[in-house]
């Protein structure tokens, strides 16, 4: 059985893809990148938005009812045989949740973003599996693309289906592929007839796709024949003739991840299943997550909320030395973090949340920022707490009630929460989409300047123009109302921290200048320096949004305000060490150094350090493009519980 043809593609080519599949327009304002820039737009923010009152009445007698449902559910059940049992699915079906964000009028909830958050915390705090299931059926699945890009018809075929239970995947990463779609080898011809199109290829690690009903699968279409060609995506029937689930995949941690590898052998799709135009998959794709990547923040933060409860009651229980071990400084530190970052984070989720409903407002950046930030926060967060549990915490659950001790999964956290900083763009590749849109504006002013293939005539025209632009933008970064000693006073105890965001986003904004007027075109290539600067903007998105919901809060005069903001200061205190180690690093490092190193490493340079420790995965398995390309020998899993079938 063939399957695609190994695709190669140039760093140029893979560059373009990207940059052509990019939004690339900004029609409405956008807090970080104005924050990037030096321009510290607190009014995009403040007051802190909040959900109609209408919205919030309908979300929380959703909320009500799903977790009366959630509470009868057990999530050791799926720790323990490593599968959803078929009647939590049924229930979940039951209750609407495969249809959360699906408008109403096709039958679903209707819900908004920030009550999808809530009912996806409510959902992962049963078992992060279950919180995986939902999110990529709805966040990346078939129902956010179709919303974003599909047909009226396309919407009516589809949508009530995914509503009512059946469970969709997408299909994009590959064996050979994974951050770099230019390479893409699965193919979608056009058929004889121009009827359909021919899907040939093989997806790897396709969540929800060992017992998906229906597909989102991304494969390019030959450029000719009057075909626009490109990167398409296509909803696909996932019995069609031809498709086969060749394995389901095992990780460290979600042991009820329905994720396998799926061929794709002459499966033919109907030319009304392509959304949108061909050419447009990965701008769909990209489109897609904006919103979607708030499903990760959401996991991440009911993660923390349960991580505060389990360190609070340890802490105060468990007694060494004749003190509480929570009265002992070294863990009491410990204790401080997660309360206070647990805080942060519901702050950066609501309000990235409540942005995306109002829809005012450009959150592209602020979603992957959210992303990056809660999925390094939040395993930062469950380590602490295994620290802080001990023995216990690295033991397992079932061990701990086997022995008769409550069985608290702390390392089973640990687990689960890892794979945030991978799923749905590694910590990496989201820096370096943040750096690309964080330097937008510079590239529209001097984007000949860095490009190593800009003639000369261009790099002197682009001179000219960049040239009004700095002489303008760059002495604003001087002076702002950080260097007020009054500036934010509305703040109250929380505007320090206000004016030092102030400084800093002035700050940032020099050291990005200053980095591309040292390297230039090679600036692409400085992945690490860039991404601290990314870091530090996140840093700061997570301070701004911690003062600006305490603030919310405190204004109502309530005891809950005056712990919000406790809460707030804290955070904020810990935040500043982080970010001025942050710009410290920027010019004192070891990057250089590190590359020359791991360079020498790849030439055989330090075989010794190799030396003297056996490796067990010698000889256990084919190599990737061997597996990719050879002919499919296992035999079709059998498509479980999932099936809408069992469903209906």
């Amino acid at each position: 059985m063939s399957t695609a043809a190994k695709v190669d593609a140039t760093e140029e080519q893979a560059r373009r893809l990207v940059e052509e599949s990019r939004e690339v327009t900004w029609t409405k304002p956008s807090f970080a990148k104005e924050m990037f820039l030096g321009r510290y737009r607190v009014d995009l923010i403040h007051p802190f938005p909040k959900p109609s009152p209408e919205d919030t009445a309908r979300t929380d007698a959703y909320l009500t009812r799903l977790r009366a449902y959630c509470e009868t559910l057990d999530g050791s059940v799926i720790e323990e045989r490593g599968r959803i049992p078929e009647h939590f699915v049924r229930g979940l079906a039951e209750l609407g949740c495969f249809g959360l964000k699906i408008p109403e009028e096709y039958g679903g909830q209707g819900l908004s973003q920030v009550g999808y958050n809530k009912a996806l915390m409510l959902v992962g705090s049963v078992h992060a599996s279950l919180g995986a299931l939902l999110s990529a059926h709805q966040s990346i699945g078939v129902p956010e693309p179709l919303k974003l890009a599909g047909t009226p018809e396309q919407k009516q075929r589809f949508l009530p289906r995914c509503a009512r239970g059946a469970i969709s995947a997408f299909l994009l990463t590959e064996p050979d592929v994974g951050s770099d779609p230019a390479r893409i080898a699965s193919t979608a011809t056009p058929t004889a007839d121009g009827e359909a199109y021919e899907l040939n290829g093989v997806k790897l690690w396709t969540t929800n796709g060992v017992v998906a009903e229906l597909l989102v699968v991304m494969a390019r279409v030959p450029k000719g024949d009057g075909h626009r060609g490109g990167i398409s995506a296509f909803v696909v029937e996932a019995d069609s003739a031809g498709i086969t689930v060749e394995r389901r995949n095992s990780f460290m941690g979600l042991r009820g991840l329905e994720n396998g590898v799926t061929r794709m052998y002459n499966v033919r799709v109907p030319r009304e299943n392509l959304i949108g135009r061909e050419g447009d998959g990965l701008k769909i794709a990209l489109t897609t997550l904006n919103a979607g990547r708030l499903a990760i923040p959401a996991l991440c933060t009911a993660a923390a909320k349960w991580s505060v409860k389990i360190a609070r009651e340890w802490s105060t229980a468990r007694v060494q030395w004749g003190r509480p071990v929570g009265e002992h400084a070294a863990v009491g530190a410990k204790v401080s973090f997660i309360a206070a970052t647990a805080y942060a984070l519901e702050a950066v989720l609501d309000l990235s949340a409540t942005m995306a409903d109002e829809n005012r407002n450009d959150i592209r950046i602020e979603a992957a920022l959210a992303k990056l930030w809660a999925s390094e926060m939040g395993c930062r967060i469950a380590d602490e707490l295994v620290q802080i549990r001990g023995g216990r915490g690295y033991e397992t659950a079932a061990s701990l009630r086997a022995r008769g001790e409550r069985a608290v999964g702390a390392e089973q956290l640990v687990r689960d929460l890892r794979i945030n900083r991978i799923f749905e763009g590694s910590s990496e590749i989201m820096r370096l989409l943040v750096a690309r849109e964080m330097a937008d504006a510079h590239m529209a002013a001097a984007g000949a300047l860095v490009d190593k293939n800009a003639e000369f005539k261009e790099k002197a025209k682009a001179a000219a123009g960049a040239g009004g632009f700095y002489a303008k933008w760059f002495p604003q970064l001087a002076f702002g109302p950080g260097t007020a000693p009054a500036g934010f006073a509305d703040f109250g105890l929380l505007a320090r921290h206000m004016r030092f965001v102030e400084r800093m986003s002035r700050k940032q904004a020099r050291a990005l200048m200053y980095g591309m007027a040292r390297w230039q075109a090679k600036l692409e290539y400085r992945q690490v320096f860039l991404g601290r600067l990314v870091d530090i903007g996140a840093e700061l998105f997570a301070m701004s949004a911690a003062c600006v919901r305490a603030q919310a809060e405190r204004a109502d005069g309530t005891a809950e305000g005056e712990a919000a903001t406790e809460l707030a200061d804290v955070f904020c205190r810990q935040t500043r060490i982080r970010v001025r180690q942050l710009f410290d690093s920027l010019w004192e490092n070891t990057d250089d150094e590190d590359m020359r190193l791991a360079r020498n490493l790849f030439d055989g340079r330090y075989r010794s350090v190799e030396e003297g420790a056996l490796d067990p995965s010698e000889g256990t398995g084919p190599w990737i493009a061997e597996w990719q390309m050879g002919p499919s020998t296992e035999e079709n899993l059998l498509r479980p519980w999932l099936r809408v079938g069992a469903l209906r």
